[in-house]
């Protein structure tokens, strides 16, 4: 408690001596020779999705191992330890949580009221951002106002709103109207900073950063309804190749590249999601910010890829770093440069990257910056008032602790209402396939990715809508695509590309989970039935797929119900491109799920189908494992699940095993 106190103290004190100078703001520029250096400190946040405060809004209460809040008081030491710093977020900023989606959906803002989220970064103080993909899901003309941008698009109004302080400067994507970017894609940011002289004296003098930013080129096809005729979008390599001979021209000191996205060393196109690693390849890049990935770099993740030093954060010799998200870490690039030919050149051998946990050890998290949390404070408890209306009941607990391993419990809710709402929308507007099959596929999104508090845990009795948003995480709008058999079990097949292929005669443990994210691993309901072989290779673990108990034909037609991410490509799922939609509903899923509750009053489990899949029985020498919150394994006798728990691992999480023998 005392170090906490003491570190909440240090950040307030440092909240007046250590504010980044805005842009613009420089001292008279002073002569620097040949051989002067300069010590500079990159400071990136990302992802932070709407994160503010260190709060869970699913299960109301205080979590100390993520919000901005906590970030802000390493921002602050980081400014304290390094003489020149400058600070840029990577976007997925503005959206995550029930405090933005009040703020965007519930009960929007003026254009007078500037966003939660920019209150406490303006607080703080930045040097300029991106957007993210997450940014274009409230829409267009909702972006344009809380980020102040007149943006030239159909349905825009053109005005000035409250908005942050500091440039946004996206590249990459491009007005339908006039084909020019919706916001500045580059811009030159003038810091005032302290270098040494070689004399070892401190020179006072001005360094210009050129700042270019980049979102993933699929949002066209992840946020189609919103973009769709609106814009256009190129990839980031050809986005880069276009607007940096202008930031060139501008002869900066150094060129910052604000990517949300991550690093694959695939062969690139212009639709690559993750294009960090050939963006780094563009000539004039002296450093590169990450995102998107929800990951931190360097890090373990990316040993041995290709031209990257997953240790010292360097991609193809340029410094880079990726800040984590959920307001749980800060990125930093501590930049060495050189006074030679009369520019500055970034030393890159003395540069190196870090990602900084806002919990470095368990239990030992940074204070908040009490700065913070009065800023926000309005919104806040407007967003809690609301998540608490209630909208009905449940006589059984729904949870996502075991949702790999067959608890369907809070994925069957979302399949029933999508499935309902879908067959009812498309007996009004397609009566002609009023025949064909209608299933639906969800995911859990919770199932422990942020933490041991990251699962969907709704106890039996009254829901409220914090309940529905914990059913369902995102702000997606309910779509639909018309498939065959044949797409049904490649759908499956790549969902099962979850579990790592188990060797029953090997002695010790195998992980039962593998690369693939929970939010990809889709279960699908109405009607069908499979199971998953894990002996099996990937494509080819799907057996005994059967829709009313017969076998399903590679060419029966069938409509499956999901979110407009997935339909339109998201997760790269074979034969889902945004081709085959045929319901692009107005709705968000969430919404959908809300009013299927509202009307059902209280949930029973007749409303709701069982378990629609299972592993095919295979006995293991070994021990089958994987990790979930800790002390659940009640939650597992409850739902007859062959599962024991092995060990704790002191953090929250344990070690649990799942016997595949057991049917």
């Amino acid at each position: 408690m005392l170090k906490h106190l003491a570190l909440a103290t240090l950040s307030a004190a440092l909240l007046a001596a250590c504010a980044s100078a805005p842009a613009g703001k420089t001292a008279a520029p002073a002569t620097v020779r040949d051989g002067a250096t300069l010590d500079l400190a990159i400071l990136e946040t990302t992802d932070v999705h709407s994160n503010i405060l260190s709060y869970d809004y699913y299960k109301q209460k205080d979590d100390p191992t993520l919000g901005y809040e906590r970030v802000a008081t390493l921002i602050r030491q980081a400014r304290h330890e390094f003489p020149n710093t400058v600070l840029f977020d990577s976007g997925d900023t503005i959206q995550g949580t029930v405090l933005a989606d009040y703020q965007a959906l519930v009960k929007p803002l003026g254009c007078d009221s500037e966003l939660a989220i920019y209150k406490a970064m303006d607080a703080v103080g930045y040097d300029g951002g991106t957007a993210g993909n997450h940014e274009f899901n409230y829409g267009l003309p909702f972006l344009a106002q809380v980020t102040n941008t007149a943006m030239n698009v159909d349905g825009v109004e053109a005005r000035q709103c409250a908005g942050p302080a500091f440039p946004l400067v996206l590249s990459n994507v491009y007005s339908a109207l006039d084909g020019k970017p919706i916001f500045k894609p580059w811009t030159i940011v003038t810091k005032t900073v302290q270098a040494t002289g070689t004399d070892g004296k401190p020179v006072t003098t001005t360094l210009r950063i050129g700042i270019i930013g980049f979102t993933p080129p699929p949002i066209l096809d992840w946020d189609k309804r919103n973009l769709a005729g609106k814009v256009t979008v190129d990839g980031v390599v050809e986005a880069a190749n276009r607007y940096m001979p202008e930031v060139l021209a501008q002869k900066p000191d150094l060129v910052v590249a604000i990517l949300h996205g991550g690093l694959n060393t695939a062969p690139y196109t212009p639709q690559m999601e993750n294009g960090g690693w050939y963006l780094a390849g563009v000539p004039g890049i002296d450093a590169l910010l990450l995102g998107h990935s929800h990951t931190e770099f360097p890090g373990p993740r990316y040993a041995g890829m290709k031209d990257v030093d997953a240790k010292r954060g360097i991609v193809r010799g340029v410094p880079a770093v990726m800040g984590g998200f959920f307001g749980k870490d800060l990125g930093v690039i501590r930049m060495a440069l050189k006074r030679d030919g009369g520019r500055w050149v970034v030393q890159k051998d003395e540069s190196r990257s870090e990602v900084r946990p806002i919990c470095p050890k368990k239990n030992e998290c940074v204070a908040p910056d009490p700065s913070i949390a009065p800023i926000v404070r309005e919104a806040h408890e407007a967003a809690m008032a609301y998540v608490n209306t209630p909208i009905g009941a449940t006589d059984h607990a729904l949870t996502s602790y075991f949702a790999d391993e067959g608890n369907m419990s809070a994925i069957a809710v979302v399949n029933a209402a999508q499935r309902d709402y879908a067959r009812e929308e498309l007996a009004r507007t397609h009566p002609e396939w009023r025949d064909v099959p209608v299933l639906s596929a969800a995911s859990a999104f919770r199932t422990g990715f942020g933490g041991p508090e990251d699962f969907t845990d709704v106890p039996k009795g009254p829901m409220t809508i914090r309940n529905a948003a914990d059913l369902y995480f995102y702000p997606n709008t309910l779509a639909a695509v018309k498939i065959d058999g044949a797409g049904v079990k490649a759908w499956l097949e790549k969902t099962a590309t979850r579990f790592n292929r188990i060797d029953p005669s090997k002695d010790g443990e195998q992980p039962l989970i593998g690369k693939l994210t929970g939010y990809n691993f889709d279960q699908m309901q109405g009607g069908i039935s499979y199971v998953i072989d894990l002996s099996k290779p990937e494509g080819e673990r799907i057996t005994n797929l059967r829709y009313k108990g017969k076998p399903i034909k590679p060419s029966q037609p069938f409509i499956v119900v999901t979110n407009n991410y997935r339909a339109s490509g998201g997760g790269e799922f074979p034969g889902l491109t945004g081709d085959n939609i045929v319901l692009s509903a107005p709705d968000g899923n969430r919404e959908v799920v809300i009013h299927w509750l509202e009307a059902k009053k209280t949930l029973t489990q007749k409303d709701v189908e069982k378990r629609s899949w299972s592993f095919a029985p295979l006995k293991t020498r070994g021990a089958i494992t994987f990790t979930s919150a800790s002390g659940k394994e009640d939650v597992a006798k409850d739902l007859n699940l062959p599962i024991r728990q092995v060990r704790d691992n002191g953090d929250g999480t344990a070690v649990y095993a799942i016997d595949l023998s057991a049917r």
